[in-house]
């Protein structure tokens, strides 16, 4: 359409746009994680205590960055990167709110945390997603991402992607 616009920028990791972005997230990522293999919604109390114990400090500079997209001026959708090391990245908390979806923010998302992680001095990064997530892994494939033995023992993760930056 035309005038419909995307804007992405760094976003402070504890700002209320951010906080709202990460509870958007947490929730439908943990309430499909239940209703797959547990028929039921994630339980509030430990909705509540999961959100509060993820600061997404490690999103922070000068080792990370959290960026927000913004479609129209509207916070939509969220993507970040931390470096594990000093060659490498990690993508975290890639996120576009449902009704926004097919409307090309992911992949700007990614693109410009792409763009976050060379900053940071990165060449490679990573990432890991759960099985159920398969439009995650079909946008990461889609991007040039390759699946890869694991690189953490995170207790969600259940596929492991890397691309290297140029």
């Amino acid at each position: 359409m035309a005038g419909m616009t995307w804007t992405i920028a760094p976003e402070r990791h504890d700002s209320p746009v951010a906080a709202a972005l990460w509870r958007a997230y947490y929730t439908e990522v943990s309430d499909r994680w239940y209703q797959l293999y547990e028929g039921r919604a994630t339980d509030p109390d430990e909705l509540e205590r999961e959100i509060a114990a993820d600061t997404g400090g490690h999103l922070a500079p000068p080792g990370g960055t959290l960026l927000v997209a913004r479609y129209e001026g509207e916070p939509v959708g969220t993507a970040g990167v931390r470096l594990l090391n000093a060659g490498t990245a990690e993508l975290k908390r890639v996120f576009v709110h449902k009704e926004m979806r097919g409307r090309g923010g992911a992949p700007r998302l990614v693109a410009a945390a792409e763009d976050a992680a060379r900053t940071l001095g990165a060449r490679r990064i990573v990432l890991d997603t759960r099985h159920d997530l398969v439009e995650a892994r079909a946008l990461y494939a889609r991007l040039g991402y390759t699946e890869t033995p694991p690189h953490n023992d995170q207790a969600y993760a259940e596929h492991w992607f890397a691309k290297v930056l140029s």
